[in-house]
């Protein structure tokens, strides 16, 4: 099976300063257009022996720090991210011919910016966050849904529901930002920024781009 992408490509007199503000203007394109939940994405894991794994998630957030998803630290990409911080992130917007790759480091967000999160979730989905011990084998469906029915008891939709100490965010840092930009023959447009300076935190971040051949 063969597409024929289109001829409109990206030149980089077209991007913006950094990274982060282009994403945004793709993301509010995506979005814009209709594309089905343009924020989710494929997150990529090594463990500590280099055998790779992939999901995926939502994004929940990004800014000029980082991009942000949240998950339960126990889980198979939680453990992973322990043994190696080194992520990939691909936006597959197959829709409108286009990707973006973000490579980085994920760091964990701060409780209190869990915490804030986690309150915006349905109540349902904060249960779910409790009755699922994510990656690990499950003897049946029941069982989770035991699990479930017995949280939901005890936390009513009146109720507060903690935030698990085992979920929460990562903030993935990005070292680089592809975007690619499908164009005729196969001849793609794709443009990286690579971060320069030393990343510490609190250094300005200062960006080049190239052009990778298609």
């Amino acid at each position: 099976m063969r597409a024929h992408y289109r001829a409109e490509g990206i030149g980089e007199e077209d991007l913006a300063a950094d990274p982060y503000g282009q994403f945004l203007r793709w993301f509010e394109e995506a979005a814009a257009g209709g594309l089905h939940e343009p924020n989710a994405m494929v997150v990529s894991t090594a463990d500590e022996r280099g055998r790779p794994s992939s999901r995926t998630v939502l994004l929940k957030q990004f800014d000029e720090r980082g991009f942000v998803f949240y998950t339960n630290y126990d889980s198979r990409k939680g453990r992973e991210i322990d043994a190696n911080p080194y992520v990939s992130l691909l936006f597959p917007w197959h829709a409108v011919a286009r990707q973006v790759i973000v490579s980085g480091r994920a760091e964990r967000t701060g409780r209190d910016e869990t915490a804030a999160y986690f309150r915006t979730r349905p109540h349902g989905s904060q249960l779910g966050a409790w009755a699922s011990d994510q990656s690990s084998k499950a003897a049946s469906r029941e069982e989770l849904d035991r699990a479930y029915a017995q949280l939901a008891d005890r936390y009513p939709e009146t109720e507060r529901v903690p935030v698990p100490p085992h979920w929460g965010g990562y903030r993935v840092v990005a070292r680089t930002v592809e975007f690619w930009q499908g164009r005729e023959n196969r001849l793609h447009d794709r443009l990286r920024y690579v971060r320069r300076d030393s990343g510490e935190p609190g250094a300005e971040a200062v960006w080049t781009v190239e052009r990778l051949s298609p």
